[in-house]
């Protein structure tokens, strides 16, 4: 039973922080929402960022899924860094959590909040920089220090997602994985 009354503290605490952001979503509300006593809460959780804190894990997991699915194996590292990039962003910019998320951070500057863009970032990293190593091992990209080329990638795909859309129209999947190839792969000298 107690397995349930969590679940369902965690599905309403998650409506309530996509609804209200974290910083308008409090205990009393979540209580409302989950139809529990905000003493059950408690005995889960012992405050609201140890509660958002479990969100944010599980949405993290969700996301390295994702990116995960995204890969295969048969095609070479630069099509599967774009398959994986680009369902990581698209993750972020269709679920609605991660929009809340990124717009409070942005608007508010929450610290909690900006604490998770920060995670999310660094998840994202990690990840880029395991497959950067893992395409050096196996001979099909050159050695370079994988920090700052995964730290590149993800910024030039989080500028052609987000940043151009702000004054032009979205740019096509294709489009973005033949500039992440020219940029990358080819380079601009003739």
């Amino acid at each position: 039973m107690s397995v349930d009354r969590q679940q369902l503290i965690i599905e309403a605490a998650t409506r309530s922080f996509t609804q209200f952001g974290y910083k308008a979503t409090t205990m009393d509300q979540v209580a409302r929402l989950a139809n529990v006593g905000k003493g059950t809460i408690y005995t889960f959780y012992k405050n609201k960022e140890e509660l958002f804190d479990e969100i944010i894990v599980s949405l993290l997991k969700e996301m390295r899924t994702e990116a995960e699915e995204a890969i295969d194996p048969n095609l070479p590292f630069f099509e599967n860094v774009h398959l994986a990039l680009y369902r990581l962003l698209q993750f972020r910019k269709k679920h609605q959590l991660m929009i809340k998320i990124f717009q409070e951070s942005s608007e508010m500057g929450t610290p909690a909040v900006k604490e998770v863009v920060q995670k999310v970032e660094e998840m994202i990293l990690a990840y880029m920089k395991q497959k950067v190593i893992e395409a050096m091992d196996k001979g099909e990209i050159k050695q370079c220090d994988p920090e700052i080329t995964a730290f590149i990638m993800f910024k030039l795909y989080i500028s052609l997602i987000f940043d151009w859309e702000k004054h032009h129209p979205p740019l096509e999947k294709e489009k973005i994985a033949e500039l992440f190839e020219l940029y990358f792969l080819k380079g601009l000298l003739k």
